[in-house]
């Protein structure tokens, strides 16, 4: 009952500080012109991967987040494009779905497939008895700060079954610094408390 306190007390602290992120770096106010653009290939991409009930506004607020829909976008890091993926992950997904072999993370149409192609394949390995809106915050956060870096905090809960709020209690506790939390934890409550609301005319959101 003890440790169950503390993991209520260590996530309402991690929201706060997400809350408080969320004010200091706050998600751009309006939908950048270009993405207007691409708003039709994002849909046809995300039906082709996951279905007519796709959660596109997910995934444009995704892209809002990693480029503000510039395909030529470099960060400080190395990632590229519309979908800032390092190179590395470039080439590891390019082995996951044939139609990505050609490696072009500056191509709109490739960076958008391989997005929705990587949280595809993320979803899947978060834990089925999370509801959709949980699953994609685990596949989020898997897609900032990596899936490995997740399951290791899972574990470091000691729960057999923990939840989704217990895991992100122990962010820090395992192989992942703790300096990169705020940002890991930010990351999905940006794109979907604060930016997927903008895009709610695209397509279904969670």
């Amino acid at each position: 009952m003890r440790q169950a306190l503390k993991d209520l007390a260590a996530a309402v602290g991690l929201v706060l500080a997400c809350a408080l992120l969320s004010f200091v770096l706050p998600a751009r106010a309006q939908v950048p012109q270009a993405a207007q653009q691409h708003r039709a290939l994002l849909v046809r991409t995300a039906h082709a991967a996951w279905g007519l009930d796709a959660p596109v506004a997910v995934f444009a607020a995704q892209v809002h987040q990693e480029s503000a829909w510039r395909s030529d976008a470099v960060s400080r890091v190395g990632a590229q494009g519309l979908a800032q993926f390092m190179p590395a992950t470039s080439r590891w997904i390019a082995g996951i779905d044939p139609a990505l072999a050609a490696q072009q993370p500056f191509s709109p149409a490739w960076a958008l497939r391989a997005l929705v192609i990587y949280d595809r394949w993320l979803y899947d390995r978060t834990p089925a008895r999370y509801t959709p809106r949980e699953r994609m915050h685990v596949a989020l956060r898997a897609y900032n700060g990596g899936l490995g870096h997740w399951q290791a905090e899972a574990a470091a809960t000691g729960a057999v079954r923990p939840t989704q709020a217990q895991v992100d209690a122990a962010c820090g506790r395992a192989k992942r610094a703790p300096v990169h939390c705020p940002e890991n934890l930010g990351y999905p409550h940006r794109i979907l408390v604060l930016i997927q609301p903008r895009y709610a005319a695209w397509g279904p959101g969670l």
